[in-house]
């Protein structure tokens, strides 16, 4: 059988689409639809596996340590890469419109990315402390600048190439993939990296996440993008007042915003989970293994559902998502209550379970629904002011551990869980998704 026809015939297959339904695209980019579909979610497979191996969140503290660096520098990790990725968004987005097409921004952030990684590899090899420690934050600093520009252009080139109805069938694609290839490397990390300090082991995953970027560019540039308009393109100046004037001139994107940024404390709660259950295992947690299993399981078997539900009502995968993620806060702290022989590692480890099947949700819901409801002129304006303002927030949460060491890690899951409902409940008044824009903004 062909190749084509039998891409045809898997995107048929898993989007469910007998009759090519193409709903916001032109005939051209229809045709190349299910071989696009198939580019991205390898793309997909490769940056969520990558992302899993050199996580921010889970990998480079244990690095940090084994190369001798302050433990205080693991703490500015997380911010710096959720920040550093979502920040920036708004000064390139206006850039980015100037150009018909938008897929080499993607390609070129992920060679950075790659690159970044290659480096942090050399700096843990070559060097030890407190400079290597630094060198590797600005780095990462680096790597999440990227990652911020290739987020506007894949959220652009995605709604140019791939069918309304079709793109969070995609993101769930590329998160199970991902997820499958991430469970298989958290029994590995788990089984030969444990707490050891061999820096050795670090570069081989430093390195193997490199490779993977390099390989998701080449992926994404091999996408078919069919040239698209190139009007509106603006300064940062410029584009910023657009983006206050859309905060004003429509209340729905600004809701929107605002369950996002509350929803975000599902992510944000995932580090006091892990000290509340040394706290209540009397371990240290300490195996990256068992963090990557989790979520990647978590991925494995929610994703695909998540996708077809959002290409439903993405409105409603967030809705449900949120709640998925208050369960799982609530789980954390019902150890307090039950016996403690039962405070297993393996038991609590439902907790990372829970959150990683509501935070995809969330993820997928959110992605789904602004690509959906944003204008095609406008759309990186949208994103990258969304990015930037959730950006703002993501770094501004850095200052609530704080109140971890002041008051209590219990205090700060039931506040991120106050957080969550007042996002679920925000997040079930808004619109449908296309019903956000009350009217065009591109001629403003």
């Amino acid at each position: 059988m062909p190749t084509k026809e039998l891409t045809d015939r898997a995107y048929d297959f898993i989007t469910e689409d007998d009759d090519r339904s193409c709903e916001n695209i032109p005939e051209s980019a229809c045709k190349e639809a299910p071989g696009n579909f198939f580019k991205n979610a390898f793309n997909g497979t490769s940056t969520k596996l990558a992302e899993q191996i050199a996580s921010p969140g889970l990998v480079l503290p244990w690095l940090l340590s084994a190369i001798g660096a302050p433990a205080t520098l693991s703490g500015f990790l997380v911010p710096i890469n959720r920040g550093g990725s979502l920040l920036p968004q708004l000064a390139v987005s206006g850039r980015i419109r100037a150009f018909d097409v938008r897929k080499w921004f993607w390609v070129g952030a992920g060679v950075t990315q790659g690159i970044a990684l290659l480096l942090i590899a050399l700096v843990t090899l070559l060097m030890q402390g407190l400079i290597a420690g630094i060198l590797i934050l600005i780095l990462l600093a680096i790597f999440s600048i990227a990652s911020g520009v290739g987020s506007v252009s894949f959220k652009d080139v995605l709604a140019k190439t791939i069918p309304k109805g079709k793109r969070g069938t995609l993101l769930s694609v590329r998160a199970t993939l991902g997820g499958l290839l991430g469970l298989i490397a958290g029994w590995v990390i788990h089984t030969y990296v444990g707490d050891g300090e061999d820096v050795s082991i670090y570069v081989m995953i430093i390195l193997a996440a490199s490779a993977l970027w390099f390989i998701a560019a080449l992926l994404f540039a091999l996408i078919k993008e069919e040239p698209g308009a190139t009007d509106g393109g603006r300064s940062a100046i410029e584009e910023s007042k657009k983006g206050f004037y859309l905060l004003k001139k429509q209340p729905a994107f600004a809701k929107f915003i605002a369950v996002r940024s509350l929803l975000l404390s599902i992510q944000l709660a995932v580090p006091f989970y892990a000290i509340l259950g040394r706290d209540f295992t009397g371990t240290e947690l300490s195996s990256l293994g068992i963090f990557v299993i989790a979520n990647s399981l978590a991925m494995v078997l929610s994703s695909y559902f998540w996708g077809r539900f959002a290409d439903r009502s993405s409105k409603f995968s967030m809705v449900f998502g949120g709640i998925i993620g208050i369960v799982a806060g609530l789980f954390a702290v019902f150890f307090y209550i039950i016996p403690e022989n039962l405070h297993s590692d393996v038991l609590y480890s439902a907790v990372f379970f829970i959150t990683g099947i509501g935070h995809a949700g969330v993820r997928i819901g959110r992605k789904t629904y602004l690509v959906d409801a944003a204008p095609e002129l406008d759309r990186p304006l949208y994103v990258s002011v969304s990015n930037t303002i959730v950006g703002i927030v993501t770094l501004s949460s850095a200052a609530l551990g704080l109140l971890a060491d002041l008051i209590s890690v219990e205090f700060l899951i039931g506040l991120f869980v106050a957080f969550m409902i007042a996002g679920v409940i925000l997040a079930m008044s808004l619109p449908k998704a296309e019903e956000m824009v009350v009217s065009s903004d591109s001629d403003k």
